[in-house]
């Protein structure tokens, strides 16, 4: 009679085991059945967005043109701005400057000087001839409006004194009689006096054709120097 009571009271004493315990199985799969979901591939992101439509293409590719021109326009209209009144690079073609400029140098023409203020005498110039307005010729600037210039034994005169040229090694081998320049007339030789198409062949220039100043020789770069 005891042993029964004792078995019967072990059995109530026994706890219950929960229905997931008893089955661990189950309960591992409903926990990993209850995980987020992994991000979707990228490759599938992109994929899935929307294509083009074909009037966006072509807007697209209309604005890239117009980048494009406009990009080139605004640096042509820069450039010619530059060369028009700030400076220019200009190519020596000829000896009738020789020694001071020399044949193919590339020398700086300063524009801006010219704009903002009146050519020096003895200064060298770029100038352009009556009829020939798209061709440039570098020469010195000798005579101002106003002055008298002539030429006798090889040596200058400007207002009846001689002027002392330390960059002539080639002198005139001609006489000049003397020019009076008048209001808005400028006189202009090459320092090659014996080799040289200037004012004491074609005449006086006007103001309008005297278009810069000579400033440096920059290539070849060993020749590198200020003209004066």
């Amino acid at each position: 009679m005891n042993s029964e009571e004792n078995k019967e009271t072990l059995m109530q004493q026994e706890p219950s085991v929960p229905e997931e315990d008893q089955n661990p199985q189950l309960s591992q799969e409903n926990v990993e059945g209850t995980q987020p979901p992994q991000p979707t591939d990228l490759a599938d992101e992109q994929s899935a967005q929307p294509p083009l439509i074909k009037g966006e293409k072509k807007k697209t590719v209309f604005r890239e043109i117009v980048s494009w021109v406009m990009t080139i326009v605004i640096a042509v209209a820069l450039a010619l701005f530059i060369r028009t009144f700030i400076f220019e690079p200009v190519r020596v073609d000829g000896s009738s400057m020789n020694y001071t400029l020399l044949d193919n140098e590339y020398m700086i023409v300063t524009k801006y000087d010219y704009w903002l203020g009146e050519p020096e005498r003895f200064d060298v110039v770029i100038c352009h001839y009556p009829g020939r307005d798209r061709t440039n010729f570098v020469k010195r600037l000798v005579g101002l409006p106003g002055d008298t210039v002539s030429m006798l034994n090889g040596t200058l005169y400007v207002n009846g004194e001689s002027i002392d040229e330390p960059y002539i090694t080639n002198h005139a081998n001609y006489n000049m009689e003397a020019v009076t320049l008048g209001e808005n007339e400028y006189f202009v030789l090459g320092d090659n006096r014996s080799s040289s198409n200037d004012s004491h062949i074609i005449g006086p220039l006007s103001r309008d054709q005297i278009k810069g100043h000579v400033r440096l020789v920059v290539f070849p770069f060993s020749q590198f120097r200020v003209i004066e």
